[in-house]
């Protein structure tokens, strides 16, 4: 079985590239929104649903034919939801580049540069998510659960900005929804790097920490509250 299981990650990592390339795009799309380019991500969301397919079909082929146990079995099924994490996020990623190409008919919108900051946040959780199922860093999947409060945070702080500025200018109602929206997907993608990086915890030390405290193993700091999705 050791040879499926390397076969099985390779095939995550890929769809891990794949992802991370869709979303970082589509996030550059609120600066400078192009139509075709929304079309062209979307296209590429398809190839996203097969991988998530494929992987699905291997872990559960793996689980019938070999019925693991111990590490190997915590192993193919964190695969398992990782591959269904990364199919929503890159989905997020689509819905974002679609607002972006909504925004493309209408007036030029400045996006709030705390958009900016948030998208980047959430991209860096989805990174260092994936980071920790390479490295098998419990610690660092620790970490990225405790940011997932930042990004909160900003968007709490992104919808009251959004809101004012509707107020302020009628004719920008609509395209300030469109970036409402916009924000409201970059804090889901967050929400599923959150969720990748508690898998990792379970892959790693056979703990579920989902709806749970959060606590920093390195600097035995107090708890961390459990992400909100």
């Amino acid at each position: 079985m050791v040879r499926e299981l390397m076969t099985l990650h390779r095939n995550i990592l890929s769809m891990c590239a794949m992802v991370e390339e869709i979303v970082t795009q589509a996030v550059d799309e609120l600066s400078e929104p192009n139509v075709d380019k929304a079309e062209a991500l979307a296209r590429r969301d398809d190839e996203i649903d097969q991988w998530d397919v494929n992987i699905e079909e291997e872990c559960l082929k793996l689980l019938a034919l070999y019925q693991p146990v111990a590490g190997d079995l915590r192993r193919i099924t964190t695969v398992l939801k990782l591959s269904n994490e990364l199919e929503r996020i890159a989905d997020l990623g689509v819905h974002i580049a679609e607002r972006a190409a909504d925004l493309a008919l209408h007036p030029p919108i400045l996006v709030p540069p705390k958009l900016k900051q948030m998208a980047k946040i959430a991209l860096e959780m989805v990174h260092r998510s994936i980071d920790s199922y390479v490295q098998e860093d419990a610690q660092l999947a620790r970490d990225v659960c405790a940011t997932d409060d930042r990004v909160d945070q900003l968007n709490r702080e992104i919808i009251e900005e959004l809101i004012g500025i509707m107020r302020q200018s009628p004719e920008n109602i609509e395209p300030a929804l469109h970036m409402f929206s916009a924000s409201r997907h970059v804090e889901r993608i967050a929400d599923h790097a959150t969720n990748i990086a508690e898998d990792v915890v379970y892959l790693v030390e056979g703990e579920i920490i989902r709806h749970r405290p959060v606590r920093r193993a390195d600097t035995g700091s107090g708890p961390v509250p459990p992400s909100r999705r």
